[in-house]
């Protein structure tokens, strides 16, 4: 049973919130004098108005912020790990080396947001809004993407190793530099992408769009393109040895100096020329000539 001094107390800090006349929840923080790195964990704040909020490397571990309104909030450094973010309005915020390990940012509008080297491993960013983000240096490796739209995205040395983007939108994503080893961007929209210089060794590229893309010194190898369209790209020096590339269609592509070894899914004619156009077969008694793909 709470005792007088208890009680007058809370009365104290009740009229001190009310007085303050403010839904700015680090003006709240102040005056009920909570400490925004301790005292957060685990709290239930759902559908909160958390707009424009100040609470940089607070600890939020495991809360539940699910439909909570937190655009615009300075959250730089802040620990979201496992917390319940779904649905949440987090447009515009500033998020640089955030921890959403294991968040759940399901249905999350991250559109604009800043997650420069944000830590976003495992976590489930399933049908996520992060149209124009941010998300230079951030690793979401093993994250799940399905379904996100990435439109305009800056993923510039990201990590997405073994991510789900499965059938995301990526157009005009700057992808330069990003390591994306063994992900699922099966049936992905890379159109006018930049993936120069990425790694996409063993990704799952089956039936992806990558028109026009610039995949300049990228590393394919070990990918899977069957039934990708890679028309207009540009593969200038990348390494494509040990590709899938049956029913993949490069028609106007740039192949100038890409490297080709151990290719299934092509015949002579097709290689021929390519050869023509600028690649180089580093193993021409070993490749494989297929049923033909599409020039």
């Amino acid at each position: 049973m709470i005792d007088d001094d208890s009680l007058q107390e809370l009365q104290s800090l009740i009229q001190g919130v009310v007085k303050a006349q403010t839904d700015n929840l680090s003006e709240i923080v102040k005056i009920a004098g909570l400490n925004p790195t301790e005292d957060f964990a685990g709290a239930d704040l759902r559908s909160t108005r958390l707009r424009g909020l100040v609470l940089s490397d607070a600890d939020l571990r495991g809360a539940n912020l699910n439909a909570a309104n937190i655009r615009g909030a300075l959250l730089s450094g802040v620990d979201f790990s496992e917390a319940n973010l779904s649905e949440a309005d987090l447009s515009d915020a500033n998020l640089t080396l955030a921890n959403l390990s294991d968040a759940n940012l399901n249905c999350t509008n991250l559109s604009r947001a800043n997650l420069i080297r944000a830590n976003l491993i495992c976590a489930d960013l399933s049908s996520a809004d992060l149209r124009g983000a941010n998300l230079g240096g951030a690793d979401l490796s093993r994250a799940n993407l399905g379904g996100a739209n990435l439109g305009g995205v800056n993923l510039s040395g990201a990590s997405l190793n073994g991510t789900n983007l499965s059938g995301v939108n990526l157009i005009r994503a700057n992808l330069s530099r990003a390591d994306f080893i063994r992900a699922n961007l099966c049936l992905a929209d890379l159109i006018c992408s930049d993936l120069s210089v990425a790694n996409l060794s063993g990704a799952d590229l089956i039936r992806a769009d990558l028109s026009i893309a610039d995949l300049r010194g990228a590393n394919l190898s070990g990918a899977d393109l069957s039934g990708a369209t890679l028309c207009g790209a540009n593969l200038g020096g990348a390494i494509l040895r040990g590709v899938n590339l049956s029913e993949g269609n490069l028609r106007g592509a740039n192949l100038k100096k890409a490297k080709f070894a151990r290719i299934s899914g092509i015949c002579e004619k097709t290689k021929l020329d390519w050869i023509r156009r600028g690649a180089i077969f580093e193993d021409l008694a070993d490749t494989s000539f297929k049923e033909c793909c599409q020039c």
